[in-house]
């Protein structure tokens, strides 16, 4: 049974567009992990993490990456040591800092990140085509409204 099956007819209709939202993201994350695991022998916050470095040529010190993943310090640390370990990336230490160091990419991660980027990227656009483009414009533009609503809201609340 998915998220949205729990929702019935009396409910309001934002709790069902809710719960449609959670299974539409559910389904489509299913397949992403799938298909990491089975062509690429890796998982999603494997690939995140790459994805975060790949946009920082430079690298990214731990809490960095933490914060944009939006994980614990333990996480990134377990993660970063398999990569480590695979030869996908390096830690460099911080001028000035010797207890900090930065992670980045090496070239075989961003060979690799850059063939899962572009098979992600495909997976991506599969699991929309089921949409028009305007109705993925349409799609878009609404969710930004949900988006700057509720941005607004947590602005006023802090």
């Amino acid at each position: 049974m998915d998220m949205e099956a729990r929702a019935h007819s009396e409910h309001p209709e934002a709790l069902r567009l809710w719960l449609r939202l959670l299974t539409c993201t559910q389904l489509v994350e299913k397949q992403v992990r799938s298909l990491l695991r089975e062509r690429f022998d890796t998982t999603l916050p494997r690939f995140d993490l790459m994805a975060q470095l790949e946009r920082a040529p430079d690298g990214l010190k731990m809490n960095e990456l933490s914060r944009r993943m939006m994980v614990t310090g333990g996480n990134v640390t377990g993660i970063t040591d398999q990569l480590v370990a695979e030869g996908l990336v390096e830690r460099i230490d911080v001028e000035g800092d010797r207890r900090a160091y930065r992670v980045r990419l090496t070239a075989k991660g961003r060979k690799l990140f850059n063939d899962m980027a572009r098979q992600h990227e495909g997976w991506i656009v599969e699991a929309f085509s089921g949409l028009s483009d305007k109705d993925m414009a349409n799609l878009h533009k609404l969710l930004g409204k949900v988006k700057d609503h509720a941005t607004a809201r947590q602005e006023t609340e802090a």
